[in-house]
């Protein structure tokens, strides 16, 4: 039998960050949300945990976001 770990959440990453937290927070909101509105495939695979799969997105850099300063 093969077992798999699966990080659910970023624990190492979210420790180690040292920017402001509150952008990557909402970095991670937006993009939860659109996980929830592309119906992304990828949110099936983790069991349907889009916050857990768009922080993991965020803090490692699969998905780059920027702050708009307008």
């Amino acid at each position: 039998m093969v077992y798999y770990l699966v990080m659910i959440f970023p624990l190492k990453e979210l420790i180690e960050y040292d920017k402001n937290m509150y952008e990557i927070t909402s970095a991670a909101s937006r993009r939860s949300y659109q996980l929830s509105m592309i119906e992304d495939p990828e949110v099936e695979e983790n069991d349907g945990k889009m916050v857990s799969l768009a922080a993991r997105q965020v803090f490692t850099k699969v998905i780059e976001f920027r702050i708009d300063t307008e």
